[in-house]
């Protein structure tokens, strides 16, 4: 069945970029001349999605009118002859449908997927975090859906390998793989953020799921986990008791946004992998090398 829905979390306070964010939502916050929350939902469209489920809260409207249209713009644009301008904003107005949900309590990333429910309905569905930004010529959840399609419409999670010592962060996986090179393997549980010591291995998930709408009746039944709130992650290591979960490594650069050296990295890797933007990035790196003396 074709995955036409992508549900997008956004509901967190955004706290590591205060005091930018008392007043603007992080995934509004820009890299180069467009917001984070850009680059994840063109992931969405190039994979096929067609329409956007944003989980939100309070003050989080802009993120919804960013994909809306702005006709008293337009009508500046048209009048000052800013053609090009007026070009690249009708182009976002008109990329995706977009639909938002409000989470009224901040009660986990399992709780915010649950609140999608209504509107996803009885359909496959993607999920992408959105402060998780994947680059590369293969959109990481088009590389998901292609995993589930082969493996009967079956859950898949995105996977990458991280460093051993920085299983900390992150849900980690574990199972056996089921084909030759080594890049799908059938989960057998997920362990969210333990100690290096006790990582069942060094596979992350950084934020890309792909699920059949039983996730619903899982996320219903499971208690508060880590931290009082409802784990994503408990409600996928029922459905691998009960079906198939297969994780996946995926591939494509990733860049977590949500705090600031990752920001600045992607800040950085985009304007250098940008034609417009990287002599001028070049250029800049190397005068505040010999500003400040760097070695």
């Amino acid at each position: 069945m074709k995955i036409r829905r992508a549900v997008i979390p956004v509901a967190g306070k955004g706290t590591r970029f205060l005091p930018a964010t008392k007043e603007v939502p992080k995934e509004m916050i820009p890299i180069i001349n467009l917001p984070m929350i850009h680059y994840v939902v063109e992931e969405a469209i190039l994979s096929g999605i067609e329409q956007v489920v944003f989980i939100t809260s309070s003050g989080k409207n802009a993120i919804e009118d960013y994909f809306d249209r702005k006709f008293e713009l337009e009508d500046f644009l048209i009048k000052n002859g800013k053609l090009k301008e007026l070009e690249l904003v009708q182009q976002i107005g008109k990329m995706v449908e977009v639909t938002s949900i409000r989470q009224k309590e901040q009660l986990g990333l399992g709780h915010a997927v649950l609140c999608a429910k209504d509107i996803v309905g009885n359909e496959p569905f993607a999920v992408i975090l959105g402060d998780e930004i994947v680059r590369g010529p293969n959109p990481v959840t088009k590389q998901l859906i292609d995993v589930s399609t082969k493996n009967n419409n079956a859950n898949v999670i995105g996977v990458m390998e991280i460093d051993p010592q920085e299983t900390y962060k992150y849900g980690i996986v574990k199972g056996n793989f089921t084909d030759a090179q080594k890049k799908t393997m059938r989960m057998t549980t997920m362990v969210e953020k333990p100690k290096p010591a006790d990582a069942p291995s060094n596979l992350a998930t950084p934020g890309r799921y792909v699920f059949r709408p039983e996730i619903f009746d899982a996320l219903k039944v499971i208690p508060k986990g880590v931290g009082g709130e409802y784990q994503l992650t408990d409600a996928i290591n029922l459905l691998a008791k009960e079906g198939e979960v297969y994780a996946h490594i995926f591939e494509g650069a990733r860049f977590d946004t949500g705090n600031i050296e990752g920001y600045l990295n992607a800040t950085i890797e985009f304007a250098l992998m940008n034609k417009d933007s990287e002599e001028m990035m070049r250029r800049l790196i190397k005068e505040k090398v010999q500003k400040y003396n760097i070695r």
